[in-house]
């Protein structure tokens, strides 16, 4: 059976007045149908940036080298025209804030209604049909009057619903949600969740989740790939690794997260120091400037990639000194 989507050595460059950013290196990515794959790191790792590739949303001073395979056709070959017919149809996307995806002059119903007119050939009374449907099923209240409502005239959640209702309207093989959470309150957040997972698991579509947040990342996909500088640090099955923590900066992400018991007077764990300048990455590892066991030859050649075991690999210099450190004392 072929492979769904196989990315194969990405790299995205930015062109800016003080040289190319390189946003994403050397990435690499295998997804069948049906995965569930969790992409976490902090902000300018390059998480949203492989989003955009995927769906041939980059800025126009963006330069790609690599392939990306949608079942077996490299997208970076395509033509705009050609992506018209591949984005909504065959990958769609949740974006993270839908007051700014979604467009304001027009209802939500004639939003959702496009892609179904355009991609399916339905006619307007069926589009109109398959729309009320479609926000009924994402748990839109009384569908039927909705459809005629603007944005601003929904809720933030309700927003993020009709986002939702959008991107699965085509039956999509993928569906990308970027922070699809974000500004939402924390029960709202979990009715989205909770959404997302139930209408994958319904479609046996892949997903491919991007969030700030691990437990969202624990409760929702079966695999995760962790980004820093533009690049995997760490990839393997979710349980496996959120066990078996093994890069530094891996650690110092769940380091970072608030315990249960803490005191509200204790603060937080934080790693040192800030995301390395795209544009003058150093040559070795892009973590060691933050790094608690960086060494001499860490800046100067990048690691290689180490296999730990199901499917479980990672890229450190000082691999060995990074697994007697998973209890946790790394950043204490």
């Amino acid at each position: 059976m072929m492979t769904l989507l196989d990315i194969k050595n990405l790299d995205i460059s930015l062109q800016t007045a003080m040289g190319p950013a390189r946003a994403v290196r050397n990435l690499n990515i295998t997804m069948e149908k049906g995965e569930t794959l969790g992409i976490v790191g902090e902000s300018g790792c390059g998480k949203s940036m492989t989003a955009l590739a995927l769906m041939g949303l980059l800025p126009e001073n963006a330069q790609t080298t690599g392939e990306i395979l949608l079942s077996g056709e490299d997208l970076l070959t395509k033509t705009e025209k050609d992506m018209c017919k591949i984005r909504g149809n065959r990958m769609a996307m949740i974006f993270q804030e839908p007051m700014t995806s979604l467009n304001p002059v027009y209802t939500v119903g004639r939003q959702i209604m496009e892609p179904l007119r355009l991609h399916r050939g339905l006619s307007k009374s069926e589009a109109y049909d398959e729309a009320v449907r479609l926000l009924d099923r994402v748990g839109i209240p009384n569908p039927s009057e909705r459809v005629y409502n603007h944005p601003h005239q929904l809720s933030g959640g309700q927003r993020q619903r009709v986002m939702i209702a959008l991107a699965l309207s085509c039956s999509p093989d993928i569906l990308i949600a970027d922070e699809p959470t974000t500004a939402l309150d924390v029960t709202i957040q979990a009715q989205i969740l909770d959404l997302i997972h139930s209408l994958v698991t319904e479609e046996g579509m892949a997903l491919i989740l991007i969030s700030h947040d691990l437990g969202v990342i624990a409760e929702n996909t079966q695999k995760v790939m962790v980004m820093y500088g533009g690049t995997i640090v760490e990839s393997g099955e979710t349980d496996h690794i959120f066990s078996e923590l093994t890069h530094p900066y891996t650690q110092g992400l769940f380091a970072a997260m608030p315990k249960l018991g803490m005191g509200r007077k204790k603060r937080l764990t934080t790693i040192p120091g800030t995301v390395p300048d795209l544009i003058n990455l150093p040559q070795g590892c892009t973590f060691t400037d933050r790094c608690p066991l960086a060494s001499g030859g860490c800046r100067e050649t990048m690691p290689g990639l180490s296999d730990l075991g199901n499917g479980h690999t990672v890229i450190c210099h000082n691999l060995e000194q990074a697994k007697d450190t998973r209890n946790g004392e790394l950043y204490s």
